[in-house]
């Protein structure tokens, strides 16, 4: 299977428009319900700490500051978009690109719900799932609605795509 360079471009951007839609549907949730969004600034802190060792936390806000922490964790958190944006092109293949349908950005964002509950949340010290927020299933129920925003967006972005090559 080759892959040209047009597709790479592709899955990038419908990468980073997933993550805008996420951003977006974070930020509205906020402004609507003053729910909080996730705090970059800790995801930054919590890869920060990595590099010598330290992958999980009892608490992420209490471990000692990184530098530039904000900037690392926005930057993974495109970075991370970007990727699942490649992987779904990958998958599904320029025919999908030529015909894009919601159902298999839908899926593959949803089974991606396993690196936030299995992976991050423990990291941070959330427990796995959330289970150690106080309020777990809004936290789940947060992190799907924001997996759903997020394959919606990269859908929405491989029409917008589809419809500016014809």
């Amino acid at each position: 299977m080759t892959i040209d360079l047009m597709t790479v471009l592709k899955g990038v951007l419908i990468g980073i428009g997933g993550t805008v839609a996420l951003d977006l549907w974070a930020s509205t949730l906020k402004a609507l319900t003053d729910t909080p969004a996730t705090n970059w600034a800790m995801v930054g802190r919590w890869l920060g700490h990595m590099p010598q060792g330290r992958f999980v936390h009892e608490a992420i806000a209490k471990a000692t500051l990184v530098r530039h922490e904000l900037l690392l964790g926005w930057a993974f958190h495109y970075g991370i978009g970007v990727a699942y944006g490649l992987v779904l092109v990958l998958v599904q293949g320029s025919t999908w690109l030529d015909r894009p349908s919601p159902l298999a950005p839908l899926v593959l964002s949803w089974a991606l719900l396993v690196a936030p509950y299995f992976v991050m949340m423990p990291g941070l010290g959330l427990g796995i799932a959330g289970s150690r927020t106080p309020k777990p299933n809004l936290t789940r129920l947060k992190s799907v609605l924001g997996h759903t925003a997020f394959g919606l967006g990269m859908f929405g972005t491989a029409v917008a795509l589809q419809q500016l090559s014809n």
